[in-house]
Order: C-alpha cells, then sequence, then structure tokens
C-alpha cells in the first residue's frame, strides 16, 4: 500500500466542507483535525471573506517595525556603497563620522542592507570531498608504509621561511629524509621522491595527511604527486582530517626535530640543512628506540627490491570496465554527453564499472572516484538516500 501524502492546505479544505457539511459537533471537529477551536474558527472566517486560497500559509513578518531602518539611511549605505566599495564594517565607520550622537544602524544590519539589495556577492563555499576513512593497512615490515609530512615552517636566521619535509618508514621508524623547502610544492617535493626512489626502492604505501602537495579536493581527494605514487605503483594512503594521531610516530619524531634542529634556527638554508642532516644521522643510527627494544632504526631498515623506473607504467583495468580518456579539459565522453572528472587526471584513463541500471563505479587505478549517475550525467562522491521520507504533515 503506497504512503497516503497530504499537505496543510489540503487538510484546511478538508476541514472547512468537513465544518460545512458533517453534522458532528464543531469542538470535537477540531479534535479529529488535531486544532485548537479558536484556530478553526479563524480557518472559517478567512474562507468566507477571502475565499479558498486565503487558507495558505501568510508570511509571520510584521506589518510596521518601530525600530526599522530610515529609507534615507538605507539610500546613504547603498551610495557609499557604490562610491567606495567598502565592505560592512567601514561603511559603519562612515556613517557613525557622518552622524555624530545619532543612532546608525549595526553592522550586521548594514551587511544585511546590502544583501537585500544584491550588493554584495555570495562567495562559493569550496567543496569538502569525502574522506576514504582511517588507515587500516597493517605495518608488518620495512617499506610497506612510508608517512610524510611538512613540519610546520619556522623562520631562518636570514628572515626566509624554512618548510621541514620528513619521510619516514612505519616499520623501522628509519628517517630517510629530512630536507629544508622553501614551500610545500609540487616540484621540490617529487624531486626529494625521486632521489629516495632511487636510494631505498619504492615502497607499497605512502601514508600522509591531507594537505598539498599531498591530496586536493579533487574526485578522491588525488593531487599531481598521488596520481605519480599510482602510476609508479605506489598507494597513497590519508590520515582522517584532525587526526594527527593516526601518525603518531611521524608526530613523535617531529617533537626530537623540532628540540634539536631548530631551536635556535640557522641563518641559511645551507647552515639549517646541516643541522637536519646531523638530527638524521643522529636518529637512525645513535640514539636507541625504546619502541624497538632500545634497538637503533638503522639495524631494522632495508631498502625495498621494488626498484624504481623512472618510465611511469600503465593504468590497467579489469576486462569487464568501460575505460575513458580523461580529455584535457577535465571530463570524458559518455553516451554523446560530456562529463566532468578532474583536471589532474587530463590525459589518463578512468574505469567504469556496471553497478545498477544507470548507475557505473568510477575508478583511477585502485581508487574509487564515486557513482557516475546517468540521470544527472555526473560523479557523485557521497552516496543518495535510494528512497525519500513522505510523512503526513499535520495541520498548523
Amino acid at each position: 500500500m503506497p504512503w497516503r501524502v497530504t499537505s496543510p492546505m489540503y487538510q484546511r479544505q478538508r476541514f472547512v466542507l468537513d465544518a460545512e457539511h458533517t453534522p458532528a459537533a464543531f469542538a470535537e471537529l477540531c479534535r479529529r483535525y488535531g486544532i485548537s477551536r479558536k484556530t478553526g474558527y479563524k480557518w472559517l472566517d478567512r474562507y468566507a471573506r477571502l475565499g479558498p486560497d486565503s487558507l495558505a500559509d501568510r508570511s509571520h513578518r510584521p506589518e510596521a517595525c518601530p525600530h526599522a531602518t530610515a529609507p534615507a539611511i538605507i539610500r546613504e549605505i547603498l551610495q557609499l556603497r557604490r562610491s567606495w566599495r567598502w565592505g560592512a564594517r567601514k561603511l559603519h565607520e562612515l556613517l557613525l563620522e557622518a552622524h555624530p550622537g545619532e543612532p546608525v544602524p549595526a553592522i550586521p544590519t548594514i551587511h544585511r542592507i546590502l544583501v537585500r539589495h544584491g550588493r554584495v556577492r555570495r562567495r562559493r563555499r569550496s567543496r569538502v570531498r569525502p574522506h576514504p576513512g582511517r588507515p587500516q593497512t597493517p605495518i608488518t615490515g620495512p617499506n610497506v608504509v612510508w608517512s610524510v609530512d611538512f613540519k610546520g615552517q619556522f623562520r631562518l636566521g636570514n628572515g626566509r621561511y624554512c618548510y621541514p619535509l620528513t619521510v619516514q618508514d612505519a616499520y623501522s621508524r628509519y628517517l630517510l629524509a629530512c630536507e629544508g623547502l622553501e614551500g610545500p610544492l609540487l616540484a621540490p617535493t617529487q624531486q626529494v621522491f625521486r632521489r629516495l626512489f632511487r636510494t631505498y626502492g619504492l615502497p607499497e604505501r605512502i601514508r600522509s595527511d591531507n594537505g598539498q602537495p599531498f591530496a586536493s579536493c579533487a574526485l578522491g581527494r588525488l593531487s599531481q604527486l598521488s596520481v605519480w605514487w599510482l602510476r609508479l605503483g605506489i598507494r597513497p594512503e590519508l590520515i582522517e582530517p584532525a587526526s594527527p594521531q593516526q601518525n603518531g610516530r611521524h608526530e613523535r619524531m617531529h617533537k626530537d626535530l623540532k628540540a634539536e634542529a631548530t631551536r635556535p634556527s640557522a641563518d641559511s638554508f645551507g647552515a639549517q640543512q646541516r643541522r637536519f642532516d646531523r638530527f638524521r644521522h643522529t636518529f637512525n643510527e645513535v640514539r636507541p628506540h625504546e619502541a624497538l627494544g632500545q634497538r637503533r632504526p638503522a639495524a631494522l631498515y632495508a631498502p625495498s627490491d621494488r626498484l624504481y623506473v623512472p618510465r611511469v607504467r600503465p593504468i590497467t583495468y579489469p576486462e569487464h570496465f568501460e575505460i575513458r580518456r580523461v580529455s584535457t579539459n577535465g571530463g570524458i565522453r559518455w553516451q554523446k554527453r560530456w562529463v566532468n572528472v578532474s583536471h589532474i587526471l587530463a590525459t589518463l584513463p578512468v574505469g567504469l564499472e556496471p553497478l545498477a541500471s544507470g548507475t557505473w563505479n568510477v575508478f583511477f587505478g585502485p581508487i574509487h572516484l564515486g557513482w557516475l549517475d546517468e540521470r544527472d550525467y555526473r560523479i557523485h562522491d557521497r552516496r543518495g538516500r535510494t528512497q525519500r521520507e513522505r510523512h503526513l504533515l499535520p495541520i498548523r
């Protein structure tokens, strides 16, 4: 049996008709519809004077407001906005100077006036992508998981900022790299990883936080760096936002790094890098680690058997997948329609797996990007409700 769907307007019309044609007592009829007698008489009076359309909900806005902003002040605010293009805070100061000793609208009121007259453009909120969840990869040996992060930046003696990039093997806690960079940029970060891959081979996974250049707000939270890792056969892992405890051993190493190599900081990048190198040698080969049974990380770490090949490997998919190559504008063609994917995957193939009628799973390598819905030809990275709840609306 299907759900019964109704509305307040329909219920009010039925109430009026029942009141006119039903011999039941008026109080009993009101109890049947769940309203008071005062409300019942209100609907009958309004229907008799104004007709059926009067039963719709009316605005609750008062007809008059004694403390409303005067029209002259509104015109002055709009004129100041046209002249200076400033926000509500600065316009409030101008009004205080123009009307000393007189009450002027508050800053939120001025902002609402500007919004109501179309003088403020709403900012487009950046979309928050869903997170795959807490990383669950068991760390069973060296090079299973590498962890990477940028320790908080600090100022050198010459006034320039230094961003230490640290890479550590999660199993042995061996500090693979500690490089002072000028910022969390793609090119220098990629150069550091090329050197590490040539020296130590390739890990199975690299775990990082959700900041640049490790992740982005694109589908699957992919960035250019993580796409490069995937094409080398390395799967990126992301800890949950605001959860540094999920990469606790790396954060603990940062505490020692900050205490021993950055307080005080050196006068130049070269001098600071020499401090980082001395800390890395001490951390790996001199300092016993309690979590390792008082052993050194250098005694437990061994390079990976997976050798680094500069040529990236092709992305492959199972035979039952439909394969589409992302164009330079970041989209694919699907049933003669253009579907936006991501500009980060330009010129690379994505795989579509049939899921249900009109719905496809979209993958880039092992990374699930979302679901392609043929009803709107968009890739959704959140599961929508398959059935909407409908309720019987009471009369109010």
